[in-house]
């Protein structure tokens, strides 16, 4: 689980493309539309983002092309220079580090993950993994033992000493996760890292990946453009739109309480009983607490569909993962989400 503790913080923060960003951004009105700002000369990137994420938190970023998604997190780790705003590692204010302490944050807190798996195609498996840890100076057997490490944790313990030639693209792609991992990084950068795998592997991946968060408990960034990887890997969803963030929330409050028409047009095709969990629909408990045995906070509703249509109580126990009791479920209301009345 996420703590509450803020590992990167965003203050109104803006990127802006064109002539003379700082001093266009310094004179412009407030509340200067993405299309207004458009018509002036300018792409804003990023618009106005204020955005804190916690330690151990899963925050997947989604939307569209050209939504923002990927600068905002080429802003997080200073690939881009912001235009405005103040960005926050760990409390450290990143703008105002110099290159060899923004080069050591990179190289000792930050692994990046993206698209195209930027293995280097004459070192084995073992060689491409241990890579950024020669970067960084490590001697040879220390990097090697490392390297082994972390080939073992993501599946690919054999193979070793192939060469990404002969590795079909789901073990490129677990490639690129290891040496990601290799440096032991806090924060971790996914730049939709799966969109080149067919289907299947795709699954397999967000299993593997699942997997490996369990184990690790590292603060994600994670990018992609499908809706269902999003459901399925966050702790909390950022859609994009024109370089704003149109809602931050859990997948479970995206699509019961979509903020603005914009996200409701990204849920409404969405089955919301296979994302809304009964812990979410639990209401404070108030004297009364009906009999029976509880429904677990955690299952969805629709893994509680044949118990909710068989079931005659009006209200339902819920219960956290210890089986202390969390609150009350309204059955008809927790009905209307099973069905599609909500």
């Amino acid at each position: 689980m996420p703590s509450q503790e803020t590992v990167i913080s965003c203050s109104n923060v803006w990127k802006l493309f064109g002539p003379r960003p700082e001093k266009y951004l310094a004179s412009m009105p407030a509340g200067r539309s993405f299309e207004e700002i458009q018509q002036d000369g300018y792409i804003a990137g990023v618009h106005d983002v204020t955005l804190d994420i916690t330690r151990g938190e899963m925050l997947v970023i989604m939307g569209l092309s050209g939504s923002g998604k990927s600068t905002l997190v080429r802003c997080f780790s200073r690939l881009h220079e912001i235009t405005g705003g103040t960005i926050k590692v760990d409390g450290q204010d990143i703008g105002a580090l110099s290159d060899k302490d923004l080069i050591d944050l990179r190289r000792n807190k930050m692994g990046m993950v993206f698209q195209s798996f930027g293995l280097l195609p004459h070192r084995t498996v073992l060689e491409n993994v241990a890579f950024p840890l020669e970067m960084r100076g490590q001697d040879r057997h220390d990097r090697r033992e490392r390297a082994l490490e972390v080939v073992k944790l993501v599946g690919l313990e054999g193979r070793e000493e192939y060469f990404p030639r002969e590795l079909s693209g789901g073990q490129q792609q677990r490639v690129g996760i290891a040496r990601s991992l290799a440096i032991e990084p806090d924060i971790w950068f996914l730049d939709e890292p799966f969109s080149a795998l067919d289907p299947l592997i795709r699954r397999e991946m967000q299993d593997e990946f699942l997997r490996l968060q369990e184990m690790l408990g590292k603060t994600i960034v994670f990018i992609t453009h499908d809706f269902d990887e999003a459901l399925r890997l966050a702790d909390r969803i950022a859609i994009m739109k024109d370089g704003a963030i149109e809602q931050c929330d859990t997948p479970d409050q995206i699509v019961l309480n979509p903020a603005t028409p914009y996200v409701r047009k990204f849920t409404e095709d969405i089955e919301k009983s296979r994302v809304v969990h009964a812990g979410v629909l639990a209401n404070p408990v108030n004297g009364h607490v009906p009999e029976g045995v509880p429904v677990p906070a955690g299952a969805t509703i629709l893994q509680l569909a044949r118990q909710l249509v068989d079931d005659t109580r009006d209200e339902l126990p819920v219960a956290g993962k210890n089986g202390e009791l969390i609150g009350i479920m309204n059955r008809q209301e927790a009905l209307d989400v099973l069905l599609g009345a909500k």
